[in-house]
């Protein structure tokens, strides 16, 4: 097929803004940056890797708006304007590749996977319940610190603006601050942020008015959101949270609201079962070990620590957690088995020998069978409901099956964000007729595991020739480095 022909290659226009294709890299992030949120040239390569791979539109990773709004300590912030300069190079160097850029604004509230010494016990929240989780300690935030927020979201946005990027993105899914206003299973508010649906939707209303003032009308705005909450999903007694029907609701609100494109995920915290999809690696090589070392703060703070500490220890927990962790998905398995969306069978031929030693074409076959487009379904109600374009994540890597949920107007384009660490130039390899990468993501999820503590990368052993292989691949976003390499004149001794 003809790339013009081809609606994977067909332009995407939102409102105030035109992507070249229908592939946008998902928010996805490394501790790159240094510890007061200035911006290091690290992250600079690693955005400009998938504008060369060929990706559309990048959404950048997580970007807190206040630096107590951080996951992880070490991710570069928004939260001052001298942050600008860096972000406008960030966005030059992926638009040398016709590639837009879009900052994703964000606030981690009660969800971090280390606290960091900004945060000692005070994480802000829509709750004084700390997560199932993490087991990290927060407070619900004061309507007076409610509205700081709101301001910190309002100028991220103008700073974004500011550093002519492309567009900006409300992150409201998977857990973080927006999610824990907006879930019925977090927000346990008795004012006039919690209670009902539309309470509960008054934090992001507020978000979405004060951000749309600072940008004015023509400048791109979407908003990534969870379709459905599965709150419960972990811990069985949990409440369930937001259903679809809650999601579609707050969905035309956003777009009433002035919102031009809408994100869709799954899931009130992260990790979770739905999202990433894939599996949790405890086992095998970077897997429990790495567990322990990289999710420290989980084994040293918050209220779950023992717990924590015997599930990462203990093999004969593993099948209790197991049992636990793919109760839902295995529940909704069978019903996106019947999803009318199809993709090209794959043959040994489209994989490289050695990754089919590791994963034969039967396995392989089922890992995208269970994994690949898992909130398709919900992305369909959201499109029939609003008006905006939607962006779907969750699993894609195979361009027939991309193609045909397009087309089947299940979604308008799709985000990927583990497929194209695995593979940067995955769009390229569409464009050359590949239907799937000779070395596919395998959903093992070890990439996300790996970066809270090592550089964030692909640690899928089977993928690469050897070890020393895959650590240079994975230590190739220090390159070009931070200061000129010495010439060989100036790295002679001296007479």
């Amino acid at each position: 097929m003809a790339l013009e022909n081809d609606i994977l290659f067909q332009p995407l226009k939102f409102r105030n803004l035109t992507v070249k294709n229908r592939f946008f890299r998902s928010n996805i992030s490394g501790r790159f940056d240094n510890y007061d949120g200035s911006g290091n040239p690290a992250r600079v390569n690693w955005e400009e890797k998938f504008a060369r791979g060929g990706v559309g539109a990048i959404i950048s990773s997580f970007v807190p708006i206040t630096i107590k709004g951080r996951i992880v300590p070490n991710y570069a912030t928004i939260s001052s304007d001298d942050r600008i300069p860096f972000w406008r190079e960030v966005g030059h160097r992926v638009h040398q590749h016709d590639c837009k850029f879009i900052m994703q604004l964000s606030h981690s509230g009660r969800q971090q996977d280390i606290q960091g010494v900004e945060n000692s016990d005070i994480r802000l929240s829509s709750t004084n319940k700390a997560d199932s989780f993490h087991g990290l300690k927060c407070q619900a935030m004061t309507e007076a610190q409610i509205n700081e927020t709101v301001d910190a979201f309002a100028q991220g946005a103008r700073r974004a603006k500011a550093a002519d990027l492309d567009g900006v993105e409300l992150h409201g899914a998977n857990g973080y601050l927006i999610t824990q206003f907006l879930s019925s299973g977090i927000n346990d508010r008795t004012d006039g942020y919690g209670g009902s649906l539309r309470n509960r939707y008054r934090f992001l209303h507020e978000v979405i008015k004060a951000v749309r003032k600072e940008v004015g009308d023509d400048f791109h705005f979407q908003c990534k959101i969870s379709a459905v909450d599965y709150n419960n999903a972990i811990i069985p007694t949990e409440k369930v949270g937001n259903t679809l029907e809650d999601t579609l609701q707050i969905c035309k609100w956003m777009e009433e609201d002035g919102i031009d494109g809408i994100h869709i995920s799954v899931g009130s915290i992260f990790p979770h079962p739905m999202n990433p999809p894939g599996t949790f690696p405890l086992k095998g090589k970077f897997s429990t070990d790495d567990a322990k070392n990289t999710y420290d703060a989980m084994l040293s703070s918050g209220n779950q620590t023992l717990r924590n500490y015997l599930l990462f220890s203990c093999q004969w927990l593993f099948p209790i957690f197991n049992a636990l962790w793919y109760r839902i998905p295995n529940k909704l398995h069978k019903a996106h088995k019947e999803l009318p969306v199809m993709a090209d069978s794959i043959t040994a031929g489209d994989f490289n020998p050695k990754f089919l030693k590791e994963f034969p074409l039967e396995k392989m076959q089922e890992l995208l069978n269970w994994h690949q487009g898992v909130s398709l379904r919900n992305a369909k109600a959201v499109k029939e409901s609003v008006r905006v374009p939607v962006i779907c994540t969750g699993g894609f890597q195979q361009a027939s099956f991309i193609r045909n949920a397009i087309e089947a107007e299940f979604c308008d384009a799709v985000s990927m964000a583990r497929m194209l660490v695995a593979n940067n130039d995955l769009p390229h390899q569409f464009a050359a007729g590949k239907d799937i990468s000779d070395r596919p993501c395998t959903y093992c999820n070890k990439c996300l595991l790996n970066t809270i503590e090592n550089p964030l990368g692909c640690y899928e052993w089977a993928r690469f020739p050897d070890y020393d292989t895959m650590i240079a691949e994975v230590m190739s976003v220090f390159d070009p480095p931070p200061f000129p390499v010495a010439t060989a004149s100036l790295s002679k001794e001296p007479a």
